[in-house]
C-alpha cells in the first residue's frame, strides 16, 4: 500500500517555499530567542499566522522546548478553520510533507488514540486544506529533526479537558516522550471580524489586549475547561478547544503552570498600520517541576 503524504497547501503563502529562505528564517528566530532559565517545558501554545506575523513568537515556545526534555513526538492539537470537521480528527498514518521533506506520523499513537474512544475519529480529510498545524512543521523539522507528529484538529465545541485527558493517559501507557502543542491565535480583532466594541485606535488595541489578556491568565492557570469556556465566551481564540485539550494533556504529563513567553499583535508587528483589523498572537509554555 502506498505511503499516505500530505502535501504542504500554504508553503510560499504563510511560510517561504524554499528551502534555504525556511532555514534563514528559523535559524536568526532561533538566534533572537532568548533563554527561559529555570523551565522544564512540557509543551505550550503557539499562533499560527503567517511566520511574517507568528514565526518569530512560535518560535519562542519551541526553542524553549528544544532546550530542555527531549522528544520522540510532537502532538499537535489545531483550530479548525474549514467546515464540516465535527469529531477530534486524527491524520492516522503516513507523513506530512514541508519544503524542508517529509515528517513521519506516529502511527502508533494515532490509532492508539482512534480505538480508545469514538469522539477520536481517523480522519485525514480533515486536514487537508487546514493550515494551523502545517506552518508549525518547518519550525519543528529544525528544532526537533528526530521527532515525529501527531496532528489532531479539534473542532472549538469538542469536549477539550476530556479529550486531552484520554490522550495523556494514552501517552503515559505507550510511554512516549511527547510535547504538546496547541496552535490557536488570540482575538480577531476589528470589522473584518465582525468584533469591534471599541471602534479603532488606540481604543481599540487596549480593548483586544486585554480580552487577550483575560484568556492567557486561565492557561497560565492551566484550567483547560476555563480557557475554554472563556474563548468561546468572549472570542479570543480560535482554537478553543485545541487550547483546553493540550492543558489538560499536559498536566497529565506533569504540568503544572503555564508561562507566557511572548505576546504581540498583527499591529505591533505592522508599523504604520491603522488600528483596525488586528490578531493577537502568544507563546505561553506549560510548566512542570523539576525533578
Amino acid at each position: 500500500m502506498a505511503m499516505w503524504i500530505r502535501k504542504p497547501r500554504v508553503a510560499g503563502l504563510f511560510y517561504p517555499s524554499r528551502a534555504s529562505e525556511i532555514r534563514s528564517l528559523v535559524e536568526a528566530w532561533q538566534r533572537e530567542s532568548s533563554p527561559t532559565v529555570g523551565l522544564s517545558l512540557v509543551g505550550g501554545v503557539v499562533p499560527h499566522a503567517g511566520w511574517v506575523y507568528s514565526g518569530s513568537t512560535a518560535m519562542r515556545l519551541y526553542a524553549a522546548l528544544a532546550a530542555g526534555r527531549p522528544v520522540e513526538t510532537v502532538l499537535l492539537y489545531g483550530a479548525v478553520h474549514t467546515p464540516g470537521v465535527y469529531a477530534a480528527a486524527v491524520y492516522p498514518q503516513g507523513a506530512w510533507r514541508t519544503p524542508l521533506g517529509d515528517v513521519p506520523v506516529d502511527e502508533d499513537l494515532a490509532q492508539a488514540l482512534i480505538a480508545c474512544d469514538e469522539r477520536f475519529a481517523g480522519d485525514a480529510d480533515a486536514h487537508a486544506d487546514e493550515h494551523a498545524l502545517e506552518v508549525q512543521l518547518p519550525l519543528l523539522q529544525i528544532v526537533a529533526p528526530q521527532a515525529a507528529i501527531l496532528p489532531v484538529a479539534m473542532p472549538a465545541h469538542a469536549d477539550g479537558q476530556r479529550l486531552g485527558d484520554l490522550v495523556g493517559a494514552v501517552v503515559r501507557e505507550l510511554g512516549r516522550e511527547v510535547w504538546v502543542v496547541a496552535s490557536s491565535d488570540l482575538t480577531h480583532y476589528g470589522p473584518r471580524y465582525g468584533l469591534a466594541p471599541a471602534g479603532v485606535g488606540a481604543p481599540a488595541l487596549a480593548w483586544m489586549e486585554q480580552n487577550d489578556h483575560r484568556l492567557l491568565s486561565r492557561i497560565e492557570a492551566m484550567d483547560a475547561a476555563g480557557a475554554q469556556a472563556e474563548a468561546l465566551a468572549h472570542r479570543n481564540a480560535c482554537g478553543p478547544a485545541a487550547i483546553a485539550a493540550a492543558i489538560a494533556t499536559a498536566q497529565a504529563l506533569g504540568a503544572t503552570r503555564g508561562e507566557v513567553l511572548a505576546y504581540t499583535t498583527s499591529h505591533a508587528l505592522t508599523p504604520g498600520a491603522r488600528a483596525d483589523n488586528i490578531v493577537g498572537y502568544a507563546a505561553v509554555g506549560f510548566c512542570a517541576e523539576r525533578s
